[in-house]
């Protein structure tokens, strides 16, 4: 038997995305920053803000402080350089981006590239912090190991998991609005009002009954019994990732929202997985508070009996006819 890969889609796309990092965020946007600036005022601020001897050591291998050491006119010249540090330091966006670290508001020099009157007149405190961790990292390395070529990598050792993770949440993303869509299907005949994160219907009983797009389940149906007041009937949890190691984890994601689903009157909580190797006796006990377990290959699939019995639930606890 022939051995046949997947094609590295991942990996194409990952090139794509690293090329747009590097001009935004990594050595070569900072090289164009430093380029442009007056190396007087850079070196003063260096000598200002970062400890003699790190300089030093930097210098010793041929290399200028700015590689290693923020400082507030290169932050200035291009705010989105503030990426360059993080990375360089090992923080994911998650963990810089916190009030903990009193860095919350800091999160929009990268996304956007621009620098607020407040933002501006905390880049003092800002670039003291930064330098202290990455005088830090220097120390813990040891100047001999210290390179160009090293710090590069030690940004894409952080860049990786982030790339990642943003395609895991493109994933989880298109897997929530396939099983929304599918719902859209059975239920069409019965809306009354279709809305891009909404579908309202009108059931058997004449009352309405909501589909909505929701955080945290990521899917819910109720139905309004008073005006404002609402049963709750079916939570669904979608975990569009595919990769099949990461399963338990995702597993354990859908029955911490499902038993926050319970704790709010939902009695139907559903989890759709997108791993078709899924073993559903462990998914069960690894998520005891989910009723039900559906592959979403097999929902996208209307010949199937998983669909055929979807379908028939989605019907049945709405409340509409079959057609």
């Amino acid at each position: 038997m022939p051995i046949v890969l997947p094609a590295p889609q991942l990996q194409v796309d990952f090139a794509f995305a690293l090329e747009n990092i590097r001009e935004s965020y990594l050595q070569q946007a900072l090289a164009e920053v430093v380029g442009k600036l007056d190396i007087k005022t850079l070196d003063a601020e260096l000598a200002r803000f970062v400890p003699a001897a790190g300089l030093t050591k930097l210098a010793s291998r041929g290399l200028r402080g700015e590689l290693m050491f923020a400082v507030p006119c290169l932050l200035f010249a291009n705010p989105r350089l503030l990426g360059y540090y993080r990375l360089l330091l090992g923080y994911s966006r998650k963990a810089f981006y916190t009030a903990e670290f009193g860095l919350s508001s800091f999160k929009t020099m990268e996304d956007d590239g621009t620098l607020s009157k407040n933002q501006a007149q905390r880049l003092d405190g800002l670039c003291a912090a930064l330098v202290g961790s990455a005088t830090a990292l220097l120390d813990g390395i040891g100047v001999d190991r210290i390179t160009k070529e090293l710090l590069d990598d030690l940004a894409l050792l952080t860049v990786g998991p982030q790339l990642r993770g943003g395609h895991n949440v493109k994933l989880g993303l298109a897997g929530i609005v396939k099983v929304f869509d599918s719902i859209s299907d059975i239920v069409a005949h019965a809306a009354v009002k279709t809305e891009p994160n909404c579908i309202e219907l009108v059931n058997a009983a004449g009352r309405k009954v909501l589909i909505e797009f929701s955080s945290d389940p990521d899917i819910i149906i109720r139905e309004e019994m008073a005006p404002k007041v609402y049963r709750n009937i079916v939570a669904i949890e979608i975990k569009g990732g595919m990769d099949f190691s990461n399963i338990h984890n995702r597993i354990e994601e859908a029955e911490k929202s499902h038993q926050k689903a319970r704790a709010n009157g939902y009695h139907e909580c559903w989890t759709v997985v997108n791993v078709d190797r899924i073993d559903f006796d462990m998914a069960h006990r690894e998520s005891p508070s989910s009723n039900r377990f559906y592959l979403l290959s097999q929902i996208e699939k209307m010949s199937s009996d998983e669909y055929v019995d979807f379908r028939n639930r989605v019907i049945s606890l709405t409340g509409i006819s079959s057609s």
